[in-house]
């Protein structure tokens, strides 16, 4: 089968304390695997890369991606190592996470398990900081798809997601900034690229990608929304007011949501402002994968008025 998208990374069971100390709502995680059923949910055809415990968690999300259609021929069952696990917490500066992921069986892929087919046949490839920060192995694995992708002339994407409990920050710089230099999207948030950059300004951070070598810069601003910037021109979009409930995934919800529109318009412009209300949709339930929207949504919510700056929510 082939696929407009590529998605590779770490799944992870999703515990989310949605009912007080104790009570928690079984879900999904994990950045790319979100993407991908954002991406999935706005009509893009897409394949998941990673590998799995076989266990519970790992057939449930093979369930899940039979159910959103996101093709899974490329995900191997390890049966040494478990499925990844984490914790939602919220508080009163939004939401904590919490992770059992030491040795899992998305940690142990490695450069023998990219599909290369799959990616040449591909229109994008979307990868992370955080499928890059699980192992070495992994590291190694997401360079050699990314440099399938480009010999192929396949798009690549790629999410700063910068996770500091999982690598040291010199590290984090280095490898991140490798893979950006490689990129035809950046996508980083503008915490995330505070710390690796030493900037605050968003438009000298996006100065700074595009010089690294993306085509495309989608900064995502938090509450203020994203700057989208090329070359010859940048814009700042807001998104709309929404009932926020629970922020988890919202910013991976944006990267699946640019992605599929990207690729149907050619217009980044367009696919920032509605990445940016899918985004913003998908903060209205608990759990990162439960209340991402599906494009009939997203279409409907376009129509409606662009919150004022600092009102919305805070994609990251």
């Amino acid at each position: 089968m082939s696929v407009d998208i590529v998605c590779i990374g770490e799944p992870l069971a999703e515990f989310n304390a949605t009912r007080g100390e104790g009570a928690y709502l079984f879900g999904f995680g994990g950045d790319t695997s979100n993407a991908a059923i954002a991406a999935a949910r706005q009509g893009a055809r897409v394949g998941y890369v990673t590998a799995l415990g076989d266990d519970d968690a790992g057939r449930a999300f093979l369930s899940l991606w039979a159910r959103e259609g996101v093709d899974a021929t490329s995900v191997r069952i390890d049966p040494d190592a478990s499925t990844g696990i984490y914790f939602v917490a919220h508080g009163a500066t939004g939401h904590v996470f919490s992770y059992l992921r030491k040795g899992s069986a998305a940690s142990r892929l490695t450069t023998r398990d990219i599909p290369g087919g799959l990616i040449r046949a591909a229109k994008a490839l979307h990868v992370s900081g955080i499928s890059q920060a699980i192992s070495i192995s992994a590291c190694d694995a997401v360079f050699a798809a990314i440099e399938q992708a480009r010999r192929a002339g396949v798009l690549v994407s790629y999410d700063s997601n910068l996770r500091l409990k999982l690598w040291p920050l010199a590290r984090a710089r280095a490898i991140i900034h490798a893979a950006m230099a490689m990129c035809d999207i950046a996508r980083p948030g503008l915490e995330d690229a505070t710390e690796l950059t030493g900037l605050r300004d968003p438009d000298a951070i996006a100065d700074f990608y595009l010089r690294l070598g993306a085509r495309i810069v989608a900064l995502t601003l938090g509450r203020e929304g994203v700057l989208v910037a090329t070359a010859q021109e940048r814009r700042r979009l807001s998104s709309i007011a929404v009932d926020l409930v629970d922020a988890t995934g919202a910013g991976d919800c944006f990267d699946g949501a640019f992605i599929a529109e990207y690729l149907s318009t050619c217009d980044p412009f367009v696919a920032g402002r509605y990445a940016a209300i899918a985004a913003a949709l998908s903060t209205r339930g608990f759990g990162a994968v439960a209340p991402i929207p599906r494009r009939a949504e997203v279409e409907a919510a376009m129509k409606q008025p662009l919150s004022r700056t600092g009102q919305g929510p805070r994609i990251a």
